[in-house]
């Protein structure tokens, strides 16, 4: 066990690197505003949480971890945190984007007062081939094919949010149970 969570620590480490270096906002905005799921979402959401790289291991148990920011009528907000720890099969790294769109006021204000967690069953819509997460909001997993930007599903709110991952590098496996903890700090 405590090789495993040495490993863990390991991977996390590397990840959370790759984080210091991760794209700036508007990279990430720029990719996701390029697939063609999102412009509704862009165009009629109250606002967003954008997370520019969110870091992802695991070794029978793992974890994750991004730093972003919520916008309203393009404006930051705030700063937010997301966290996960899963337990389950599962082996590797991985570094995605992920943005969370606020339907109305009151999905915004669901998201940004105090703690906010996505349940283990949630799952998001990835944006390009390949892309994966375990934790979302459209209430059931989707994933991608083809080439860039291609989606095998549409995406709808589910509780007011709607949620998209781009995968940007790393390769995992993992049959886990986890789920989305969300930290809020106002402007």
């Amino acid at each position: 066990m405590f090789k495993r969570i040495q490993i863990l620590g390991m991977l996390l480490v590397s990840l959370w690197s790759f984080n210091a270096v991760a794209d700036d906002y508007s990279d990430a905005v720029k990719s996701f505003k390029s697939a063609k799921a999102t412009h509704v979402f862009f165009k009629s959401a109250y606002g967003y949480a954008l997370f520019p790289t969110v870091g992802k291991g695991g070794f029978g148990v793992g974890g994750s971890y991004g730093e972003g920011k919520t916008f309203v009528k393009g404006q930051v907000t705030g700063q937010t945190s997301l966290a996960a720890i899963s337990i389950g099969f599962q082996l590797g790294g991985q570094a995605f984007s992920e943005i969370i769109f606020f339907k109305d006021k009151r999905a915004y204000i669901e998201f940004t007062t105090g703690d906010f967690e996505f349940g283990a069953t949630a799952s998001a819509v990835a944006v390009t081939a390949g892309a994966s997460a375990s934790a979302g909001t459209t209430g059931n997993h989707i994933g991608a094919s083809g080439g860039k930007n291609s989606l095998s599903s549409k995406a709808n709110y589910h509780n007011g949010m709607a949620t998209f991952t781009v995968a940007k590098g790393g390769l995992m496996y993992e049959a886990a149970i986890s789920g989305q903890s969300f930290s809020f700090e106002q402007n």
